[in-house]
């Protein structure tokens, strides 16, 4: 058994441990409402974290490129209220666009 074996499952283990807790955790503790206002905050964090890292690097660079263009069209979009498929698609026209013009 190599290294890749182990670590994956080793993960697992450790995501099956995770949800375990997660579900005997008592009911007590997850009413409270600062527990609450925290749980709804992290998925907006993971999504903005996960946008940011996937528009602005490529490995373990910066990279400022088309990305850019059609993150801020999309961002436009949504800003205007514009339905969920027209902000997807205006900004992968817009970013498309910029990297066959560039």
């Amino acid at each position: 058994m190599n290294a890749f074996w182990i670590a994956t499952i080793g993960t697992s283990l450790i995501a099956f441990a995770l949800k375990y807790s997660g579900h005997s955790v008592p009911e007590r503790w997850l009413s409270h409402p600062q527990i609450q206002r925290i749980n709804a905050l992290i998925p907006i964090a993971l999504l903005s974290a996960l946008v940011a890292v996937q528009s602005f690097s490529e490995k373990s660079k910066l990279m400022v490129d088309q990305r850019l263009v059609g993150l801020s069209v999309a961002m436009i979009a949504l800003i205007l209220k514009a339905p969920f498929p027209v902000v997807v698609l205006s900004a992968a026209v817009s970013s498309a666009a910029v990297y066959r013009w560039l």
